[in-house]
């Protein structure tokens, strides 16, 4: 089967990196490391991959898990956007 090919899912990982250069926010970051990281389960095909090959559903389900804990990862290593907007009080030309 296809989806359980690891080129496919190095493949997806390449194409969501070259999309999170085009939109920047580590929003995709986090799938194209996990499309990644499943692509590793499958290249190594041992219990996990033999097991996930089976069923598609599991295999998003697991995807997406894993795409969630590498995002919450990157959060807290890169930080949340700051969300406020600087407020100026004094003007650099009042004397």
């Amino acid at each position: 089967m296809t989806w359980s090919d690891y080129w496919v899912w190095f493949a997806a990982a390449i194409a969501l990196g070259i999309l999170e250069i085009l939109a920047p926010g580590y929003i995709l970051l986090g799938f194209a490391i996990a499309a990644g990281l499943m692509g590793f389960v499958f290249l190594i095909d041992g219990g996990l991959g033999s097991y996930l090959a089976t069923s598609l559903p599991i295999t998003l389900v697991i995807f997406g898990a894993v795409a969630l804990v590498v995002w919450i990862a990157l959060r807290k290593i890169f930080g949340a956007r700051g969300g406020s907007v600087k407020v100026w009080e004094t003007d650099i030309n009042d004397d």
